[in-house]
């Protein structure tokens, strides 16, 4: 039979791998007797384990939540993936980067040698966008808890403007938090930034959620920041020719679709929130543009041909005090 401590350990690993066991299935898998289970449950109830026993044919034992932290089992891969995210919480601009720094320390301590050595090995670094505004835990834990129960929310916005919308999801992008949700006063879906909400209490009446544009939720907020409708396309989307190699190109386009031609030629499709937005990722390129269509995209290099030759006409001259001084 294991010592007590070990048992006590493998019995809260098995209570942590599912919901409910029943008593005579631990006691096998222990190797133990039903009334030794009970005993060790008692144990683990003592150093602070919600332990709730069931009733039935199969009565047993589930590991609930209590009133405070008991301390915690992780497996191998449990341990390492936690140690990841904690990295990457201490740029997730949610203002929790000390207490991510001081537990990803406590875990490292507590790790077995052959843990330490794979998180030490996988040095992680989320670079944040300068200026990146931070966002309040309480303020993301309101918004949570209102998606959460379906309650309409009221909230000061920019400081001034106050806004009752139905939130439907929290969403993460680029360094920032959002919140997805149908404006009431507005009659039409809205993505606002987390940071510049000031939350109001009480919450307002429950709803039932409605039917996001698409479905998803990734996509919805992709496709408004893209400027459409909310779904994952862009609105413009245009093909031209370019007299530069594939392999060039491609090492420059993210989501565009790049078609070799020739060894000095290529095709190019892109998309984009405006006409000239387009015409001008496709200018950046320091190559012959052959405009393969639509008309919109043409009239838009007109339009931008126009401008950058004004801007060239009328640019100082270095007698103007448009030079480089030392």
């Amino acid at each position: 039979m294991q010592k007590t401590s070990a048992r006590l350990l493998a019995l809260l690993s098995l209570l942590q791998a599912r919901r409910d066991w029943p008593g005579a299935l631990l006691a096998e898998r222990l190797r133990v007797s039903p009334r030794t289970v009970r005993r060790d449950v008692e144990r683990l109830r003592e150093l602070g384990y919600p332990i709730a026993t069931f009733k039935g044919p199969d009565g047993g034992y589930r590991l609930d939540a209590g009133t405070q932290l008991p301390p915690l089992l992780f497996d191998d891969d449990q341990a390492v993936a936690l140690a990841v995210a904690l990295q990457l919480a201490t740029t997730s601009g949610v203002g929790v980067e000390e207490a991510a720094v001081r537990a990803l320390h406590t875990v490292r301590q507590v790790m077995p040698v052959r843990l330490r050595h794979r998180v030490d090995g996988l040095q992680v670094t989320a670079v944040e966008r300068p200026g990146t505004p931070q966002v309040s835990g309480d303020v993301l834990m309101a918004l949570g808890a209102a998606v959460h129960a379906r309650e309409v929310l009221r909230f000061t916005y920019t400081s001034q403007e106050t806004r009752r919308v139905e939130p439907y999801h929290l969403v993460a992008r680029g360094g920032r938090w959002y919140l997805v949700a149908w404006d009431l006063d507005r009659d039409d879906w809205r993505v606002f930034r987390a940071d510049r909400i000031s939350p109001r209490t009480p919450t307002g009446p429950r709803f039932s959620p409605r039917q996001l544009p698409g479905g998803d939720v990734a996509a919805f907020v992709t496709g408004r920041f893209r400027g459409s409708d909310g779904t994952v396309g862009w609105p413009c989307r245009g093909e031209v020719i370019l007299d530069l190699p594939a392999a060039v190109v491609s090492r420059h386009t993210h989501d565009g679709v790049v078609e070799e031609l020739g060894p000095d030629r290529c095709r190019l499709v892109l998309g984009s929130w405006s006409w000239t937005a387009l015409a001008a990722a496709f200018g950046r390129f320091d190559a012959d543009i052959e405009v393969v269509g639509p008309a919109d995209l043409r009239d838009a290099f007109a339009l931008l041909a126009h401008r950058y030759a004004t801007a060239a006409r009328t640019a100082p001259t270095p007698e103007q005090g448009g030079g480089r001084t030392g």
